[in-house]
């Protein structure tokens, strides 16, 4: 589904890409930030990513941030986009501007 991101119901959705090594914690933060701003955002930690990107596509969910583990060496997260695929690195810190600006 491509919605714009202005009127997507869900902005960003959050994914540590598995359940240990403290990429829950660093990916729920990220998630508590963006909420906390007033952004919709999604948590989740079930199943293989690939699937939690599709569940999010269906949803109309345009951003998807995974922590992984270059994010634990260098604090850079994974932003993919919905509608054209394409991943980024950007800073942990940079997640909230970033969806911000796009969202509009």
């Amino acid at each position: 589904m491509k919605l714009h991101p202005r009127i997507a119901p869900i902005k960003a959705a959050v994914f540590p890409l598995v359940k240990k090594d403290g990429m829950p914690a660093i990916a729920r933060k990220i998630y508590e930030d963006l909420r906390g701003a007033g952004l919709s955002a999604f948590y989740d930690e079930k199943g293989a990513v690939g699937r939690r990107y599709r569940r999010q596509d269906e949803a109309g969910t345009p951003f998807c941030i995974t922590v992984d583990g270059q994010t634990l060496q260098d604090r850079t997260v994974t932003v993919r986009d919905r509608d054209t695929l394409r991943q980024e690195r950007i800073a942990d810190d940079e997640v909230l501007p970033y969806v911000r600006e796009r969202v509009g």
